[in-house]
């Protein structure tokens, strides 16, 4: 997917969760972000979607008035379907005026912020309705496609430098010495190596052979690796070589989840 992809499958994704959370219960815990409430779930989406706005539309290359200016969502639930849908236009909006290379902070390492931010703010929003899926009881569905990439973005994000360095948590429960995991969809095209090394977590796409290969819909695979749902609970998963070093792999991707 290119820039404009991912930002216009954003604004989709967006008016989805808006139509489910649309006049709901402020006070519905999220289960899979234990911590949360269904308002602070909207407050998050949207606050994200802001501080992205403010980034790439201002073409900020010190994030400090982006964080200074966030502002919370409404707690009127009546008006969480227009904030939501409003956040998603501002999106649409600040990309409409940049290019890839326009030069804008992100936190990776890459120096690659408006690609960066318009795949980050897709992946954001595809797992945060799965999170209001879990927490209104409602079936969640995601095209393959689109599962894959959001999955990338997730591992990405997780294997990046700026990550590494600035968790430490994270980067002693990941560091290794060549332990290799494999993601593998089966309903589309999304493959890919993750080896723990002592500096880093080194992530390659195409595949090959690993400790443990971990099989099925990319979908079952994005809710299992972000933690939205429990591996037993996806029976479509195959998991082939040592299921501990992928059970510990998933453990450790709490960067929301708690």
């Amino acid at each position: 997917m290119d820039t404009s992809a991912y930002v216009r499958a954003a604004v989709e994704q967006t008016d989805t969760l808006a139509d489910w959370v649309d006049g709901k219960d402020a006070a519905i815990p999220v289960p899979t972000c234990p911590e949360w409430t269904l308002a602070d779930l909207v407050d998050h989406v949207g606050g994200v979607q802001r501080m992205v706005t403010m980034l790439v539309g201002d073409r900020l290359i010190d994030p400090t008035p982006a964080f200074a200016g966030a502002v919370p969502g409404p707690t009127d639930p009546a008006e969480w379907r227009a904030w939501l849908t409003g956040c998603a236009a501002e999106v649409r909006q600040a990309y409409s005026s940049v290019s890839d290379d326009t030069p804008v902070w992100d936190p990776s390492g890459a120096a690659a912020g408006v690609p960066f931010w318009a795949r980050r703010v897709f992946g954001e929003v595809c797992v945060h309705r799965a999170d209001a899926a879990a927490a209104l009881g409602l079936p969640y569905e995601l095209a393959p496609d689109l599962a894959v990439a959001a999955l990338a973005d997730w591992l990405a994000t997780m294997t990046s430098r700026g990550y590494w360095d600035n968790v430490p948590r994270f980067a002693e429960a990941m560091r290794g010495d060549g332990q290799t995991l494999r993601f593998r969809a089966t309903d589309a095209p999304g493959d890919w190596l993750a080896r723990r090394e002592q500096d880093g977590v080194v992530l390659e796409q195409g595949g090959g052979e690993a400790d443990v290969t971990v099989s099925g819909p990319a979908t079952d695979l994005l809710l299992v690796i972000t933690r939205r749902r429990a591996l037993d609970a996806a029976p479509a998963l195959d998991v082939q070589g040592d299921r501990a070093l992928f059970e510990h792999w998933v453990d450790h991707m709490d960067w929301v989840a708690g």
